[in-house]
């Protein structure tokens, strides 16, 4: 016989299961119970807030791709795990999330700390059950991972406090031996393949736009954009498939991007999305562009803008299908030369005019020296938890990123407050790895009582403060809406002293000298560190509001200079240097 809480933690076991993520309370004892008696085999990490266990679950399933498995007690506790298992449902990573509940004779008697709790979950959750009895705890809890797995998503279960002290049989066998993933990748139909590279032959101006389901295509990528003259642009989370540094590759279009990157996808007449449901397809890009959709699911295809074909395949087998088509082909391309070389020049004035300000030593701190710094001291193969904010916009702009690095946010949930869980997580998945929680004053203040979680378990984390009193990226928007601040002011928190009361040594930098040292010293940190960097409040160049043509904007000449870029130029002058003219 075996206690039912520890039957379901031999189904962790069995599925992999190394971290599990949570704060106890009385609920949830039987467990806690088991996790001490799995203490060799599952490690338990002790947040202080379940928001933190949750996001940091969430985190560990993206960057591994496994299973992240993070627990609340009963009421408070379960309602806690909400923000993260949300960030896991949107960025579709299998989370299971075990719940506290009563006792099952108090179920429905408005007990202490009862809650009708599965639903709570109901929106959330891909499967989200109630264990009845003790016998079925293994079970559905091996069904949730399943499950978890089978969708991507997140499968709760909820477990009354009198079931896991029930001895059971201990007879259970899982499934986790028997369990296959579904196996990528699913070929294009060779009609539509044809039908794909007929039209970017017959556009004057195409792109290709790739997301993280382009990753394993990266030489693809560039065949493909060296063979058909083809620039490269990805979504933010695309960044780190193809290195920064490859001249066809302009990184991201939209608000968390770069100027090549914005230019390119307003200028483009054919878009060719690739394993990407980017959200802003309908405000980023000309509205007279044709787009050809290329996803593993339908229910993508076609959902952000009009699409002239549509083609379910994984991206990696597509990108192959199609360089195969392309260098089969016999008769002329229309010349896309003069296009590309447009867009490299695009690109080799952006990387010029970040380099000129990467040298700045005015304080407050502007951001480019900052990262010019964090990008000398990073290693090779480090890991970035990054928060939510303009810190996005700096790492997409900033923050050199190749396949060897790992990157890993919020991103279509966007929550503020995710990047210190995030490197929680990867210290512990990641170890060896130097690893980063690079974040605003904002995200920072949501979560910082975890610097203990990173104290207690000795995570060699180094967390990157930028602090300008503002939750700078809603500023931008009331700026662009023409409105007063309201509500965006922080105040000037010193986090090296609260990181010190956490356990976790301090910096505060002001200058690029006091961040120079904090950051060699921090480098080869074994043990966590904090470094408060106080930054400008100044906006960088909203690249999004940057015209392609100067007679776009009646105040062009105000709007360069107040953002320092007046060596930048129009890519619509560009283009016509090359020959190329817009519709």
């Amino acid at each position: 016989m075996i206690n039912a809480s520890n039957a379901m933690l031999k189904v962790l076991k069995d599925w992999g299961v190394e971290n599990i993520y949570g704060l106890p309370g009385g609920s949830f004892d039987s467990t806690m119970n088991a996790i001490h008696d799995f203490r060799d085999e599952i490690r338990y990490i002790g947040v202080r807030h379940e928001e933190v266990g949750a996001l940091a679950a969430s985190a560990e399933s993206k960057l591994t791709g496994r299973i992240g498995v993070t627990f609340g007690s009963a009421g408070p506790g379960a309602v806690h795990l909400l923000n993260g298992l949300y960030d896991a449902l949107h960025d579709h990573t299998p989370v299971l999330a075990l719940v506290g509940q009563v006792a099952t004779p108090l179920m429905n008697t408005d007990y202490f700390q009862e809650l009708a709790e599965n639903p709570i979950f109901a929106d959330v959750a891909v499967y989200n059950r109630t264990v009845t009895t003790a016998e079925q705890l293994p079970q559905v809890v091996d069904t949730a991972i399943r499950q978890a797995y089978a969708h991507n998503g997140v499968a709760v279960v909820v477990i009354p406090r009198d079931l896991g002290w029930a001895q059971i049989p201990d007879t259970y066998v899982s499934s986790a031996g028997a369990y296959v993933q579904p196996e990528w990748p699913q070929d294009p139909r060779p009609e539509d393949v044809a039908k794909a590279m007929d039209l970017i032959a017959a556009a004057k101006r195409p792109i290709i736009y790739f997301g993280r389901g382009a990753a394993g295509g990266a030489d693809e990528l560039r065949e493909l954009s060296e063979l058909l003259h083809l620039p490269l642009v990805s979504t933010y989370l695309g960044k780190g498939i193809l290195p920064d540094d490859y001249p066809g590759y302009m990184i991201s279009t939209g608000r968390v991007a770069t100027k090549p990157g914005t230019d390119l996808g307003r200028a483009a007449d054919l878009i060719v999305f690739v394993g990407t449901n980017y959200e802003f397809g309908r405000v980023m890009f000309s509205p007279d562009a044709k787009f050809i959709d290329v996803n593993i699911d339908t229910t993508s295809i076609g959902a952000r803008h009009a699409t002239t074909l549509g083609i379910r395949s994984d991206a990696a087998a597509f990108l192959r299908r199609l360089l195969s088509v392309a260098r089969a082909r016999t008769e002329p391309a229309v010349d896309h030369t003069a296009w590309y070389e447009s867009a490299l020049e695009d690109k080799r004035d952006w990387d010029a005019w970040i380099a000129s300000k990467s040298s700045d030593t005015r304080v407050p701190l502007r951001i480019p020296p900052v990262f010019a710094e964090i990008t000398r001291i990073a290693a090779p193969d480090a890991v970035f938890g990054v928060d939510v904010g303009n810190v996005n916009i700096e790492t997409a702009r900033f923050l050199p990123m190749d396949e060897r690095r790992t990157l890993t946010t919020s991103a279509l949930y966007a929550t503020m407050g995710y990047g210190l869980p995030a490197s929680i997580a990867a210290a512990l998945v990641h170890p060896g790895r130097q690893v980063w929680n690079l974040t605003g004053d904002g995200g920072m203040a949501m979560v910082a009582q975890d610097l203990a979680t990173q104290a207690l378990y000795h995570l060699p984390v180094i967390n990157v403060v930028f602090t300008n009193r503002s939750l700078g990226f809603i500023e931008a928007e009331q700026d662009d809406q023409g409105q007063p601040h309201s509500g965006v002011d922080l105040m000037d928190v010193d986090f090296a002293k609260v990181a010190e009361g956490f356990g976790v040594h301090g910096y505060t930098a002001t200058t690029i000298e006091e961040l120079r040292r904090a950051l060699e010293e921090s480098k080869d940190t074994a043990e966590p560190v904090l470094i408060d960097v106080k930054v400008t409040d100044d906006r960088l160049l909203p690249v999004e509001a940057y015209p392609l043509h100067r007679g776009d904007r009646a105040d062009f000449d105000e709007f360069v200079s107040r953002y320092e870029a007046s060596d930048l130029r129009p890519f619509g002058e560009i283009l016509l240097q090359h020959g190329v003219v817009l519709d």
